[in-house]
């Protein structure tokens, strides 16, 4: 199935392995919560135990130095396309408070992304990412 849109994640190549999948899980619920039409049909097994919907098209993650990071950022901001930050700050806050006070008390040009997640037209989403590679 093609799909009309792009959900992807960037994040900082140099972030150890549990930075990058709490930031990417944190980036991703930015997404699915402000798209409520991305998420798919609640699941259920044989014996009908019900389970949670999750987001009906691929996640795509990516990687890239600070320098790309920074980019994409702007590209997407540029576009006029909604994305979700993961600052270097938020390691060390531990509440939703902390976090957007961490995030409003450094400017825009300031901020020290460690990821991000965007979801749009495709061929927006990609100009977004241009030099990244997939994560791997």
């Amino acid at each position: 199935m093609t799909f009309t849109t792009k959900i992807a994640v960037l994040l900082r190549d140099d972030l150890p392995t549990w930075q990058r999948l709490n930031v990417t899980a944190f980036v991703i619920s930015g997404i699915a919560g402000t798209e409520p039409g991305l998420l798919g049909e609640d699941y259920e097994d044989a014996d009908g135990t019900r389970y949670l919907p999750m987001l009906g098209q691929p996640v795509m993650i990516f990687e890239g130095d600070a320098a790309l990071l920074a980019q994409a950022h702007t590209r997407a901001l540029d576009r006029a396309l909604a994305c979700a930050i993961f600052t270097d700050e938020l390691f060390k806050t531990g509440n939703d408070e902390d976090n957007r006070a961490a995030v409003r008390a450094v400017p825009r040009q300031a901020l020290s992304l460690a990821g991000l997640a965007v979801h749009g037209p495709r061929n927006a989403v990609d100009k977004i990412l241009k030099g990244a590679r997939l994560h791997g």
